[in-house]
């Protein structure tokens, strides 16, 4: 290895290259060793003497020549020594269940606009092909690695390949004592932070049953470094919407090697969760894992969450809306429930549009035997009962008025009662002689991983969008995942049920997108179920919550910013009073303003007073939304860590910013040590050397004085807030 190492650091020294400019892929001249260039990292990797590709670095640009040993093999597997978490694992046709790759070949193409260093490897004994991806995004410091397993036997009588596990892809870090943060949750609670000390072992994050209400997200940084704007850090997020798995091995610190263990390190593997899961390749077949994205950071969590928001924005979601001013909608379920009718939501309807609502959506209830949560799910037809013209007639009266309609959906469910259930019992997910189990309503989780059950939901969801002017559809899903069984398949095909599942979903919505290009896409799944990279590949924002308290949101809606860009993130407000608190209705919009903003409040018992407050306040919002929706944000002050919460945005012309203040508590100076710090607030993002004014304030600040002095907005007490636009002279 010393010899690549030593042809890799010659090399890289004479191409260092600006950060404006960076050079993406950089092969060496014996073909065997690569430099990946980002705005402020450098990947580096390269053949070994055993003729396995092995990382060598990832991290600061200016510390990329201080290389001296290979961290780890880039493709980690089961065999040999047992060092590694292993990102590979298979059992092939005469039981041997080691794999030994060499190095085959390499490349570089362009996937997606982006250089992709495509690199083979093949078992020296066995018919078996692994095949790396590498994309480097330079301006958003991200590398986008998959793996391509391939079995490569061909003939009637081709032994199979049992893959156990194919994670997306593997990275080192260098010796040192980590910090992981990683965002978990429950329902109503989606997104909480978590910080923790990686310490010898594994610490495994994942999930099982398709509920994540959490996010794949994750930062590792050196212990004791907090900011939010300095220090360096490593972040990555596996984009599935499925189950997924990260893995973070802290190797014991030692001065002794034994078994060529990888003492000091850190490990950290990712992809889909291949517990209970696994895939047969019969001769010539492959499996493509999901994309997982890394990154690095030399600005601490900022530099990390604005990477990962503008990758979204500009490279993830689906291009019909991507440069679009998300709509203001009114959501009418937390009014009117299951008591859906034509008249109740055209007297809705009236009211939203005066007060600035721009798409109005009948939720939960508008189907047939659609009752209460029990009942009528699968059965995707329209309730004459409670309309008995249809809802064309209501959507065209709503359309009238001067709204785009939108309507909810629950396709991948099916209620116990329902029609469809009746019919089908076989479609759902089922093992043999065993109870078939639900979670808090009578209902199931159909097989989408069966072609007939997706043709019956393509159908269902096609016929609805054709036959009536929808604008914008709710895609809701309730139910975890239980009795992944499917009987009526082959053995060796059982346990990738779930995978075929989610590929069949996402193919569900890019079908339905091409049919219906102009349609908004809204993912649910049980308020913040299903929070992920590659979901908004497909759709176009999430609900973010069922839990629709300010306060509460706070927390949420912060954390969510890690992670994704605030024109995804929705944001009602709602009557709903979560601890007795009384929030004003003020205090209520402000905090949905940093996102997309909407409402599902009983509209009808609003006073006069109420109803002005809305009207000023969404007036508010279209005045700023362009620079929310697509402007970089900055999360100022945490409300995981002070008694207020102040976020920051600035579009991308850098002429105009808003920031964002909330209040969850107030104290009296000196009462708390952080009292006074937290009011003054340092923005960011401006020009040091520009004029500003601040909404409110006659006065002028330079941009130096606003960033290296502060501000003290004048928001106080308890459970207040304020919106200020800022502008540039």
């Amino acid at each position: 290895m010393k010899s690549y190492i030593t042809t890799l650091l010659g090399l890289f020294t004479c191409v260092q290259l600006s950060a404006n400019e960076p050079q993406a892929i950089t092969t060496m001249p014996d073909g065997k060793a690569w430099v990946l260039q980002t705005k402020s990292s450098v990947y580096q990797l390269g053949v070994g003497q055993d003729g396995v590709v092995k990382q060598l670095y990832y991290g600061n640009a200016a510390r990329g020549t201080q290389l001296s040993n290979p961290l780890g093999d880039e493709i980690t597997v089961r065999g040999g020594y047992s060092q590694y978490t292993p990102a590979i694992e298979a059992i092939f046709g005469d039981h041997v269940r080691d794999i030994e790759l060499n190095f085959t070949e390499a490349r570089i193409e362009t996937i997606e606009n982006y250089p992709t260093l495509i690199i083979t490897q093949t078992d020296k004994h066995y018919p078996l092909t692994v095949t790396e991806y590498l994309r480097v995004l330079p301006e958003y410091d991200l590398i986008e690695k998959w793996i391509e397993v391939k079995n490569t036997a061909t003939g009637k009588k081709a032994p199979s390949i049992l893959i156990e596990n194919c994670q997306s892809g593997s990275i080192f870090l260098p010796k040192n004592s980590y910090e992981l943060t990683h965002y978990s949750g429950s329902w109503a609670c989606e997104m909480q932070e978590q910080t923790t000390k990686l310490t010898q072992g594994t610490k495994i994050l994942e999930v099982r049953n398709f509920k994540s209400f959490g996010s794949s997200t994750f930062c590792v940084r050196p212990e004791g470094e907090t900011s939010e704007t300095e220090g360096e850090l490593w972040f990555g997020s596996v984009k599935y919407s499925g189950n997924w798995r990260l893995a973070f091995t802290q190797y014991p610190q030692s001065e002794v090697v034994i078994d060529r263990t990888a003492t000091g390190l850190l490990q950290i593997v990712g992809g889909a969760n291949f517990w209970d899961q696994s895939v047969t390749l019969k001769g010539g077949e492959t499996f493509t894992t999901p994309r997982m994205v890394f990154g690095y950071s030399d600005h601490g969590m900022e530099g990390a969450s604005q990477s990962l928001a503008s990758f979204t924005r500009e490279q993830l979601l689906p291009l019909a809306h991507r440069d679009k001013l998300r709509p203001i909608v009114y959501n009418s379920w937390f009014v009117t429930g299951f008591d859906v009718n034509e008249e109740n939501q055209v007297a809705l309807a009236h009211i939203a549009k005066d007060l600035g609502v721009e798409t109005f959506v009948v939720d939960d209830g508008w189907f047939t035997g659609r009752t209460n949560g029990n009942s009528g799910m699968g059965d995707w037809t329209v309730d004459k009962n409670k309309f008995p013209n249809g809802i064309k007639s209501m959507i065209k009266r709503i359309n009238d008025i001067g709204l785009d309609f939108g309507i909810w959906i629950e396709p991948e469910m099916v209620s116990l009662n329902s029609n469809l259930y009746k019919e089908h019992p076989d479609w759902i997910f089922h093992f043999p002689n065993r109870e078939r189990h639900m979670c808090h309503r009578d209902q199931f989780i159909l097989n989408l991983a069966r072609e007939d059950v997706y043709q019956y939901i393509h159908k269902c969801l096609s016929d609805l969008l054709r036959e009536n002017n929808i604008s914008y559809i709710k895609i809701d899903a309730n139910q975890a995942l239980t009795d992944p069984g499917v009987p009526s398949w082959p053995v060796e095909d059982q346990r990738a049920v779930r995978l075929k599942y989610y590929e069949n979903f996402y193919r569900l919505i890019d079908q339905l997108r091409a049919e219906f290009p102009d349609v908004w896409f809204e993912s649910c799944s049980g308020g913040g179920g299903r929070n992920d990279l590659a979901i908004l590949s497909h759709m176009d924002f999430i609900w973010t919550s069922d839990n629709c308290d300010p306060v509460d949101r706070t927390f949420i809606q912060y954390s969510f910013l890690s992670t994704f860009p605030a024109n995804t993130m929705l944001n009602l407000v709602c009557d709903g009073d979560w601890h007795g608190t009384q929030h004003l209705l003020e205090y209520k919009f402000d905090v949905s303003m940093y996102g997309l903003m909407g409402i599902g409040a009983n509209i009808v018992n609003w006073t006069d007073e109420e109803r002005e407050i809305a009207k000023r306040k969404i007036a508010q919002y279209k005045e700023i939304r362009h620079i929310i929706q697509f402007g970089d944000h900055y999360r100022l002050v945490s409300p995981y860590h002070t008694n207020r919460s102040v976020l920051q945005f600035v579009s991308k012309d850098g002429n105009e910013g808003v920031v964002c203040v909330y209040n969850m508590a107030d104290y009296p100076n000196n009462a708390i040590t952080d009292t006074r710090r937290t009011r003054v607030v340092k923005l960011r993002g401006l020009d040091a050397e520009a004029t500003y004014t601040i909404e409110g304030d006659e006065r002028q600040y330079s941009g130096s004085h606003l960033m290296n002095v502060g501000y003290e907005f004048p928001v106080w007490g308890a459970h207040r807030s304020g919106i200020f636009k800022i502008n540039k002279l």
